[in-house]
């Protein structure tokens, strides 16, 4: 049974990610949506499911989530880091807000929350998933109105294999997993109408 930390699992991949890996795992899920995550909890048929609430836009949040996770783990096995936010906007309508709170959660918050959790991982060692998307990836196909969304993934997918590079020797794995679009609220808010051939489900199956 593994220690896990899931950021960003109040809805969509994540929250189906959390009651898949909470069969088996023990896991702390964290997200801005409290009452969201309580909803989960009290609806999960297992008892390895823990929740806390984090703003990854807040200051100080190194120390914050370093505190929070070590008052359940003093080991952490894996961390998945899957909050996202995503804006489809014309490039020239895009707001200074729009591009600080993409880059917020995707990429600052990102890097804060390993930054929080590799000391728990230096003793047993562990493994990092970021979680990126096809829309970062150099060469793939890309979709008007998704430039800063893209661009925030495609830092993330550097960060990653540098991240990779400097904790080889710790025993810490680090992965970003690109993945295309997956039927979620986020995706619906983004793309009204669209329906994608992979579920939330489905998609939290192979990140499993």
């Amino acid at each position: 049974m593994k220690n896990i930390v899931i950021i960003g699992g109040s809805r969509g991949i994540g929250k189906a990610l959390a009651i898949q890996l909470s069969e088996d795992h023990r896991v702390l899920v964290l997200a801005r949506s409290i009452e969201k995550l309580q909803e989960m909890q009290e609806t999960s048929p297992s008892d390895n499911l823990m929740i806390g609430a984090v703003d990854l836009s807040a200051p100080n949040l190194r120390d914050y989530l370093s505190t929070l996770i070590s008052s359940y783990f003093d080991q952490v096995d894996v961390l998945i880091n899957n909050a996202g936010y995503l804006v489809n906007k014309p490039f020239l309508d895009l707001t200074e807000k729009d591009i600080e709170d993409s880059f917020a959660t995707n990429v600052f918050g990102l890097i804060q929350s390993c930054q929080a959790a590799v000391p728990l991982m230096e003793k047993q060692g562990g493994h990092i998933v970021n979680i990126g998307s096809m829309g970062g990836f150099q060469g793939s196909s890309k979709f008007a109105g998704l430039s800063v969304y893209s661009a925030s993934k495609s830092a993330v997918a550097g960060f990653s294999e540098c991240l990779a590079e400097e904790l080889n020797d710790k025993n810490i794995q680090v992965n970003c997993l690109a993945l295309g679009a997956a039927q979620t609220e986020m995706l619906e808010e983004a793309f009204p109408g669209y329906e994608a051939l992979v579920s939330a489900e489905e998609m939290a199956q192979f990140i499993a």
